[in-house]
């Protein structure tokens, strides 16, 4: 028997990966290629050669217009200045049109110069995301990176001098002892630009990246726990001091600049992933696509869909990601008198420890709280009775 015909999802939101880095940075674990002047008709190609094996299925209709667009890597300002008209002409003027839409991309320091930076106004991108992770040169040569300590300064004038109405710059926290740093005089310099956001990660030692190797032959200890922590709670502390609301785990943002692509994730919305190695989500599936740049790339020349695999999220795995999601942004969940009683006896527990906190009816975390969430969500998951009436959210 034929498998059913699904209707096709509208999705509103749609990711692009570029995968292009000039060197793959010590700690990196995404889905990059290492070239230092790709060709961006061979990244336009293969993105539209997608777009077209998509539509052959049926299961996806890109809506019009478009509400976010964010363009992610690798870097893609090793793309070059008409890189983003490339993007417009892919997915269409009319998608792309009205002030509701905000389209986000990412670019590294030394790669981000004014021709670049006036070539992605002139396409419509509003929003630029920086890779900064430190100004100072010792961990900026630590993690591999190819700016200086004070490119990120100049790639936030350029940002601003070309018009854009938004940038937010990205920070690592946790580094090794052995790495000099000094973090309350990164969150100085963060404050100085007074950017209006401000993205933050803890670093991770991932398998398959040159930290993990160093990490398992003992050539390198990550932070101890203790000032991860601390690092994390200092940041959050004198960013909402200033004014930033700490509206998600690791994002922070003045009143109106919030990550409306990234919000489409954390809140469960279809959305769309092009490129090597991105995700989508049409429920109740989500899949993603083949790592490797060159397996992508020959996958839709040849007009297959690129797809690495896939999952269904639906029942008990539906409820814990809900659950994580809900958690991980300053929404919260809806913490109604109808949730199990173990639940919300948990959930008091987490108030008196001052992991989470009341606003209304929803179950919001703090910053600690937030530090720990993957513990939370799953015991959070297990206090909930099977057939528990109201939603999560």
């Amino acid at each position: 028997m034929s498998a059913p015909v699904q209707d096709a999802v509208e999705v509103a939101s749609v990711y692009l990966h570029a995968p292009f880095c000039a060197r793959r940075c010590f700690y990196c674990d995404f889905a990059v290629d290492v070239r230092r002047s790709p060709d961006p008709g061979l990244w336009w190609t293969a993105i539209e050669s997608e777009l077209t094996a998509l539509r052959r299925e049926g299961r996806v209709r890109l809506a019009t217009p478009l509400r976010t667009v964010y363009v992610g890597g690798g870097t893609p300002s090793l793309l070059g200045p008409e890189a983003m008209a490339g993007v417009r002409r892919i997915l269409g003027d009319g998608r792309l049109s009205g002030d509701a839409l905000e389209w986000t991309a990412e670019a590294n320091p030394e790669s981000f110069d004014r021709a670049v930076a006036d070539g992605w106004r002139r396409a419509g991108v509003g929003r630029i995301s920086l890779g900064t992770q430190s100004f100072q040169e010792a961990p900026l040569r630590w993690m591999g990176r190819l700016h200086g300590a004070d490119g990120a300064e100049r790639a936030v004038r350029t940002v601003r001098e070309a018009g854009f109405d938004s940038v937010s710059i990205d920070l690592i926290f946790g580094l090794p002892a052995s790495v000099p740093r000094d973090w309350s005089a990164d969150l100085d310099r963060v404050l100085a630009l007074d950017v209006p956001h401000v993205s933050l990660y803890g670093l991770t030692a991932e398998s398959g990246t040159p930290l993990g190797r160093a990490v398992r032959q003992g050539r390198t200890a990550l932070a101890e726990e203790t000032r991860y922590e601390e690092e994390y709670l200092e940041a959050s502390e004198r960013l909402r001091a200033a004014g930033y609301e700490h509206y998600e785990v690791s994002n922070f943002a003045r009143p109106g600049h919030r990550s409306r692509h990234n919000g489409a994730y954390w809140t469960g919305v279809p959305y769309l992933g092009l490129g090597n190695g991105a995700h989508s989500y049409l429920p109740p599936e989500r899949r993603w696509n083949v790592r490797d740049w060159s397996a992508y790339e020959e996958a839709v020349a040849a007009g297959r869909l690129p797809v690495d695999d896939r999952e269904r999220v639906e029942g008990a795995s539906r409820r814990l990601e809900e659950i994580w999601l809900g958690l991980r942004t300053d929404r919260g969940l809806l913490w109604s008198v109808d949730r199990p009683a173990s639940a919300r006896a948990l959930g008091r527990s987490w108030m008196d420890r001052s992991l989470a906190r009341l606003e209304g009816e929803r179950l919001v975390l703090t910053p600690s709280g937030w530090l720990v969430l993957d513990r939370l969500a799953v015991d959070l998951d297990e206090a909930m009775e099977p057939g528990a009436s109201g939603g999560i959210g």
